[in-house]
């Protein structure tokens, strides 16, 4: 077999057609985009799943997959500030006396202890969570804190 011999498999080669080559082509004038419209144009034509205006397919059906919101922990909040408003010296503050006095709604997971706010009064605070911020005041101030 010689270099001259070797040609590709019979059908796996295309001639490439040659569009607006004239009318004697059988493609030539509008090069098979018709006449005018937004498909004619240069750079015409709609983005991928676009239906005219329609509500596309891919809005109509339902969201699938995995969301965290059903199973994330939620926390009751509370911050240090509101807690030296409502409570005196040496008492100690816990979910169940947040409820008592309404300062939380509901329990929830359990019970996070933010920074906000100044604290004066020596208290003893059982939450599940305290942020930074909160820890250093309520210890600044003299009083414990204990994570449950």
């Amino acid at each position: 077999m010689k270099l001259h011999e070797l040609s590709p498999a019979p059908g796996s080669v295309k001639q490439v057609w040659r569009k607006g080559r004239g009318p004697g082509s059988g493609n030539g004038k509008t090069a098979g985009k018709g006449h005018k419209g937004q498909n004619a144009r240069s750079g015409g034509g709609v983005r991928l799943g676009f239906e005219g205006g329609q509500l596309p397919l891919y809005r109509k059906l339902p969201k699938r997959g995995f969301n965290n919101i059903r199973f994330a922990t939620q926390y009751a909040i509370v911050n240090v500030g509101t807690l030296n408003d409502k409570f005196a010296d040496g008492e100690t503050v816990n979910l169940e006396t947040l409820l008592d006095k309404k300062i939380v709604r509901k329990g929830l997971d359990g019970l996070k202890v933010l920074g906000s706010g100044e604290l004066t009064k020596k208290l003893t605070v059982e939450a599940a969570v305290f942020s930074g911020t909160a820890k250093e005041k309520i210890e600044a101030a003299g009083g414990k804190t204990e994570v449950k």
